[in-house]
């Protein structure tokens, strides 16, 4: 190569060169415009670049958010995130450069919106029972500050105001008085959030109020307090499988009570009638609630007939179906108040006049095994005393009667801690029951858990038959038993009636068997009530009126004449000894 072309070959070649030095760097940025909604959300731009490092700058910082404003790949995608929302509309101008590119702009926007914060709540209505209930609300915001109002009185929170995040709050409703349903708004806001509203509605009275005829108070033959009427009732006798009989009064074996019958067992030594009724299947309207005026008249007439005979009457709601004792339930709590408040206003305004040898029971045997179930017994206690005070005249003085939990010693000892309030002092009994041993007293065939017992205490076993003697329930748990009695309501005085308590007599038995069992069930008898007038309780036997094998009757009903003498003694050596 000549010296001429030579240098031209390096004048090219530093010609080349110089031009690529000189060359621009590549930007790429898509896209170039984002729109954001109202209420925010997410984007990306993506960069592409040949330059050894790139940025952005953005002036909108205090809204938007950038995954990266810097950095060294040749190519990446860029989160952008809106969280908030403005009153204004807002526009800002990103910038992104690298190298010596030209810097490439985007835009941004957003909208104005009506609202800065969200504010939800996770209802928006509530309707609530009669009787008062609570609901949980949860309430989400972005608001630094929410409050909650509502426009009547009756309903409650348990905080009115909260902040940022979720919040849980108790609204609660109290107890409707009135009988038509009622309605209220509950308002939940917070600035610059869109205002919730939440309807709510609670029932009225399932049924009418019976109520209608309120008599001023009389105390004309009502001036007893419960322990000095206790101290007057001797010896009570149930007449039972008769009124509460489930399809009339004669549906179960006995026939209609006479004044006739009533004559007999006050000759023969009792002084108070213990007197189950039923009153659910006696409705002349199930959807009111209003029991047929023949069924009050009948049960009055019975009453007059134990009150003409100077006898103290106990009259009750009994198993009545169930409707009641097996439903000592929260979920049952509302309605049967509701039922419990319509029977006992009718019931006591019918038989308001009779003086104070009339009493009221509010339930007989309600299923009751814990705290929470004991609770809804005690709502109903106090529905029943509350509804027979309200019709006045004597019933603003009349002694009433509450049962234990299932009228079991035990659970009424350890559940029956707190008696339902009483306008007037001193006129509130306990009542409770006891069948124990149930293998002796009441069960007929062995079960899983134990065997029937046909021999009952100390010296009344059979020394042949031996494995029906009673293994366990005998006198010193009798004793132990009304002694929890006393201590807990007797010497507190709150007199306990003894409502029921007897032994079924197993006439199957033959020969020294059935002798040993008659005579042992006659202890029994003896031996309960005595212990029970002992530590001052009342007992009333329980007559079913069948006197075959597991009958406990002691007078037959169809002819007024004593067909258990061996019973009715052993009562009588109970309360004499």
């Amino acid at each position: 190569m000549t010296g001429k072309i030579f240098q031209l070959f390096l004048l090219g070649l530093i010609m080349v060169s110089g031009c690529r030095e000189d060359e621009q760097n590549r930007l790429f940025v898509s896209p170039r415009v984002i729109e954001f909604q109202d209420d925010g959300g997410i984007a990306k731009i993506t960069i592409e670049t040949d330059a050894a490092s790139w940025q952005i700058t953005n002036p909108a910082s205090d809204w938007l958010i950038l995954s990266n404003n810097q950095g060294t790949q040749k190519k990446l995608d860029i989160g952008l995130t809106v969280i908030s929302r403005t009153i204004e509309p807002r526009v800002d101008t990103l910038i992104v450069s690298a190298g010596d590119a030209n810097p490439v702009e985007v835009i941004v926007s957003q909208p104005s919106s009506e609202y800065l914060y969200f504010l939800t709540s996770t209802v928006n209505q509530m309707n609530f029972k009669r009787a008062g209930n609570s609901f949980s609300l949860n309430i989400n915001t972005d608001a630094p500050l929410w409050n909650i109002i509502a426009d009547v009185d009756w309903i409650q929170f348990n905080t009115t105001q909260g902040g940022t995040g979720s919040n849980t709050i108790t609204v609660t409703a109290q107890a409707n008085p009135g009988e038509e349903p009622r309605t209220a708004n509950i308002t939940l806001s917070a600035e610059y959030a869109q205002t919730i509203n939440i309807t709510v509605s609670q029932l009225g009275a399932l049924y009418p109020g019976y109520n209608t005829s309120p008599a001023a108070p009389d105390a004309t033959g009502m001036s007893s307090t419960a322990s000095q009427l206790a101290a007057k009732i001797i010896l009570g006798w149930n007449i039972g499988n008769s009124l509460e009989a489930i399809g009339g009064e004669t549906a179960w074996g006995n026939p209609l009570i006479t004044k006739a019958l009533i004559d007999t067992i006050k000759q023969s030594g009792f002084n108070a009638i213990r007197l189950p009724c039923s009153w659910n299947q006696h409705m002349a309207n199930s959807t009111t609630a209003q029991l047929k005026t023949d069924w009050l008249n009948r049960v009055k007439q019975v009453v007059q007939y134990c009150v003409d005979n100077e006898m103290y009457v106990l009259l009750n709601i009994h198993w009545d179906g169930g409707w009641l004792e097996n439903n000592c339930t929260p979920d049952k709590q509302g309605e049967n108040n509701e039922k419990q408040k319509a029977f006992w206003e009718q019931i006591a305004t019918h038989l308001r006049d009779f003086d104070e040898h009339l009493l009221f029971a509010s339930a007989n045997e309600p299923n009751v095994e814990n705290a929470t179930q004991m609770a809804v017994l005690n709502s109903y206690h106090q529905t029943f005393i509350n509804a027979v005070r309200s019709t006045g005249g004597r019933n603003s003085y009349r002694v009433l009667v509450v049962q234990g939990p299932s009228t079991d010693i035990t659970k009424t000892n350890q559940l029956m801690n707190v008696l339902p309030t009483d306008e007037i002092a001193n006129r509130l009994m306990v009542e409770i029951h006891y069948y124990t041993p149930w293998n002796f007293c009441g069960l007929t065939e062995d079960a899983s858990w134990g065997k029937m017992f046909y021999y009952w205490g100390n010296g009344y076993h059979s020394a042949t038959d031996t494995e029906r003697n009673a293994a366990w329930g005998e006198e010193s748990t009798v004793d132990a038993n009304f002694t929890l009695m006393r201590t807990k309501f007797v010497q507190k005085g709150i007199p306990v009636i003894l409502g029921e308590y007897s032994v079924t007599r197993r006439s199957s038995l033959t020969g020294d068997n059935l002798t040993t069992h008659l005579a042992s069930r006659a202890y029994w008898v003896k031996y309960v009530t005595k212990q029970a007038r002992a530590n001052g309780i009342l007992p009333f036997y329980w007559d079913n009126g069948h006197f075959g094998n597991y009958g406990c009757a002691i007078f037959n009903r169809t002819n007024n004449t004593v067909v258990d003498q061996q019973v009715l003694d052993a009562l009588m050596q109970g309360i004499n000894e």
